[in-house]
């Protein structure tokens, strides 16, 4: 017993030295650069957003975060590459709603469980839009001739677990709308299509849709909301025609940023406040505005309760619609 007191001895201090530096890492955080992750491409709007913001976290930290787009399935390879670096705060993802729906979709095991977020940034607005030479005037026209005529209208699509199927997912929770939906590979594609007269309507950010609607060349139907939003005041809200989606609501994709759930606090409470000062920057708000969005800035519980509740909503209206692969009770997701 005498002899195991000193490798005993000599264990305590190994631990003891390796905590002192581990909290000095942290003390001393951020000593060099961050890698930044977009897993979605260059140009997009989560690219786009983080652009925006990371000057002012830069800024804020003192050092630079280097962005990097790792786009592929979904964006799970990129969200992969922060999932399995070391947690040390040096790897930084910027992600889009749609891994909250990975378990649900079969395109991957792990969801925003994997990471600890950092801060959710913003929310997009949501709207249903369709070509101006369209007779309908709302939303309420667009529903009943989707009644008359099941399976005719043509719909634009981004693929499972995208913004229009999800919305669709939610509309088919309340209602029935049988329509047929046409894939496109993006925005641009889309409203192009709708251009053309080769789509009837879809679901899409304003974001995206905004210019075209500044245009004439778009309308926008209705706003996903329970409240006027600032840059449409007129556009009818959906609860207008179906108040039973009211508690689907507030909904729309969100930017979070996120690190490794392991990271030690004291890193996660300084990359917390840093972009907590960034997000409030009125030029960062003013980037948020122009770009269809409304600031979120929720950081600790608050961000773990939205996360919680989208994914709740969105993956149980996909169950109710017959559109998720795998079940979210299945998964231990309530439903809402």
């Amino acid at each position: 017993m005498r002899n195991a007191l000193p490798h005993l001895a000599t264990g305590l201090l190994v631990m003891a030295g390796t905590l002192t530096l581990a909290s000095q890492a942290a003390a001393d955080y951020p000593e060099r650069r961050i890698d930044a992750v977009v897993p979605w491409g260059a140009g997009g709007s989560t690219d786009n957003m983080a652009r925006s913001l990371t000057p002012h976290a830069e800024a804020i930290l003192g050092t630079d975060i280097v962005i990097n787009n790792r786009p592929g399935g979904t964006g799970v390879i990129g969200t992969n590459v922060v999932r399995t670096r070391p947690s040390n705060g040096y790897s930084l993802l910027y992600g889009a709603e749609n891994a909250q729906l990975y378990p649900v979709l079969e395109l991957a095991e792990f969801d925003y469980g994997a990471l600890h977020p950092v801060s959710l940034i913003g929310q997009g607005i949501v709207l249903i839009v369709a070509p101006t030479e369209k007779t309908w005037n709302d939303f309420g026209d667009l529903l009943a001739e989707a009644h008359t005529k099941p399976g005719e209208l043509r719909m634009g699509d981004a693929g499972a677990g995208g913004l229009p199927s999800t919305v669709l997912a939610m509309l088919n929770a309340v209602d029935e709308m049988d329509v047929r939906s046409v894939t496109f590979g993006g925005d641009g594609p889309a409203i192009t299509a709708m251009l053309g007269n080769h789509l009837d309507f879809m679901p899409m950010a304003l974001a995206s849709a905004q210019e075209q609607i500044r245009a004439g060349k778009l309308k926008a139907l209705t706003v996903l909301s329970t409240e006027p939003v600032e840059q449409l005041p007129e556009v009818p809200l959906i609860t207008e025609f179906l108040p039973e989606m009211e508690s689907y609501l507030p909904w729309g994709p969100f930017w979070g940023a996120y690190v490794h759930k392991d990271t030690p606090d004291d890193i996660k409470a300084t990359l917390e406040n840093a972009y907590a000062e960034a997000i409030a920057q009125d030029e960062f708000q003013a980037f948020l505005t122009r770009n269809g969005a409304t600031s979120l800035n929720l950081q600790g519980e608050e961000a773990a309760e939205f996360l919680s509740r989208w994914q709740s909503v969105t993956a149980w209206a996909m169950e109710d619609a017959g559109s998720a692969k795998v079940s979210p009770e299945s998964l231990g997701i309530p439903r809402p």
